[in-house]
């Protein structure tokens, strides 16, 4: 083996000597006073260290073209790995009032970096088995997250149904995968998609293998986005797992599966986009509407975030209709301001779930404005963004999805696209109910006036200035369809 390739891989050997010195820092650290802000201070350091190798990386392949790292690939890297840096800053609360998590901190800091580094695997395969091997680096550290308050009998039930999920998931992908090297004899991404237009068994069993292994293998991916009929196990999951594990659960997971699944479905299965697109298009509209209705009901902010987040990822797969380039440039540009615009809302509960007996009912934020003010206003904006209300950036990103879907040009594009935008309407209404709790309902006994820590506020003020600026730089969308193309 050549052992010259790994430094094409740079961005995951870096992260792996990210994830040793973690390792020995917390090993070294582990009876001394001063290990948890040693700890969170190199964690913090490295990974906002580890954007430069990101953004500093080329276009490469190794070992044979089972790993390949596009430019767009390397950009949303950066995406995920930013969103994982605010998602350790605020989570400084949560890891300091309890004895339990403050006792694995070091624990919570490996899992995030390994968890990130499947997705960076998911991201740069190029072979379908590489591509499983990454999501299950993924999916079996966010398991451990998603248990991390395991005295907590909903976060042990919630850590039960992720990971029992996460199998089911798995096993359903892998036989779908079967499938296709059954009919293609490769799991090369670029052979696969070479046999489906030159082979000559288009017509027969073969073509019924394609099919099958096709809609097992987005079945499995449908699992990890929480795509309608796939979302039963999201609302609980969201609401036992710690807040922060959460917003982590909801944004960078599900930015990596979706960018993942957008790239194999134009690059490998591009030859059935007759097969798929329709299944697609299925699949937006009842996760966007099926996820609205249910929100609507919720009362609990993380069950309802939960249904939000079911919504957002149908609107997310909306760039992957037109199959274009415009496409994949909008998918990116939409996570990342889904990244900023989450994990600001997210912020605002983590904090008010740690200063106040961990409260995360809606009817608990009665009069918040009251008392809290600055952190109202800054739900409000974070809100106003997944909403898509103008002039924040949730409102760009969601009309450059509707454009890149109605670039398709087929009727059934514009029907699914419609029906989007009328369910932008109910999304509004539903992001208001929680705007109407902290601005208009009144209590004799709202919520006290407490300080945020630093850590907090470094969270909300890097997630409020992402909603505000990523609408009005026109250079950030450049930059993404500059990777793209």
């Amino acid at each position: 083996m050549n052992y010259s390739q790994f430094l094409n891989m740079i961005p995951e050997a870096t992260l792996v000597a990210i994830l040793v010195i973690l390792f020995v820092a917390d090993f070294a650290l582990s009876n001394s006073t001063k290990k948890h802000p040693v700890m969170r201070c190199l964690t913090h350091t490295l990974l906002l260290l580890q954007l430069v190798p990101c953004l500093m990386a080329a276009p490469a392949e190794a070992f044979g073209g089972i790993y390949v790292a596009t430019a767009a690939a390397n950009v949303m890297k950066v995406i995920l790995t930013a969103g994982t840096l605010i998602v350790c800053i605020m989570a400084q609360p949560w890891l300091e009032n309890h004895e339990v998590s403050r006792r694995y901190e070091g624990e919570f800091y490996m899992l995030v970096v390994c968890t990130l580094l499947g997705m960076y695997m998911m991201m740069s395969s190029g072979h379908f088995l590489m591509f499983f091997l990454g999501l299950e680096m993924a999916s079996v550290p966010m398991a451990c997250l998603v248990a991390m308050d395991k005295w907590k009998q909903n976060s042990a039930e919630a850590g039960a149904k992720y990971i029992l999920t996460a199998t089911f998931s798995s096993g359903v992908m892998l036989y779908g995968i079967s499938l296709l090297y059954a009919a293609c004899g490769t799991l090369y991404f670029d052979d696969v998609a070479t046999a489906l237009t030159s082979l000559p068994f288009r017509e027969g069993l073969g073509v019924g293998f394609l099919i099958v292994g096709l809609v097992f293998f987005f079945s499995g991916l449908g699992f990890k986005l929480s795509l309608v009929p796939f979302h039963f196990w999201t609302a609980d999951t969201y609401q036992g797992a710690p807040t922060t594990v959460t917003g982590y659960l909801s944004v960078v997971s599900k930015g990596a599966a979706a960018f993942a699944l957008c790239t194999i479905l134009m690059k490998v299965f591009a030859p059935m986009v007759a097969y798929w697109e329709m299944l697609l298009y299925i699949v937006i509209v009842l996760s966007i509407t099926v996820a609205n209705l249910f929100a609507i009901r919720q009362r609990e902010l993380k069950r309802f975030m939960a249904f939000s987040s079911i919504s957002q990822a149908g609107y997310i797969m909306l760039a992957v209709v037109g199959n274009s380039v415009a496409g994949v440039t909008s998918l990116m540009y939409y996570t990342l301001v889904y990244v900023v615009a989450n994990l600001a809302v997210f912020a605002v509960i983590n904090i008010v779930e740690q200063r106040n007996g961990g409260t995360t009912d809606m009817d608990d934020y009665a009069g918040f404005y009251q008392t809290n003010p600055r952190l109202s206003f800054l739900m409000t904006l974070a809100l106003f963004s997944l909403a898509g209300i103008p002039p924040f950036a949730g409102m760009f990103s969601k009309f450059f999805v509707f454009m890149a879907a109605a670039g398709e040009g087929s009727k059934w594009a514009y029907a699914v696209v419609f029906i989007a935008l009328v369910n932008t309407v109910v999304s509004l209404y539903y992001y208001l109910l929680i705007v109407k709790e902290m601005y208009i309902k009144k209590t004799e006994t709202p919520l006290p006036t407490f300080r945020s820590d630093n850590a907090t506020k470094l969270a909300l003020a890097l997630s409020t200035a992402g909603v505000v600026l990523f609408g009005v730089c026109s250079c950030i969308y450049e930059w993404l369809a500059g990777a793209v193309g």
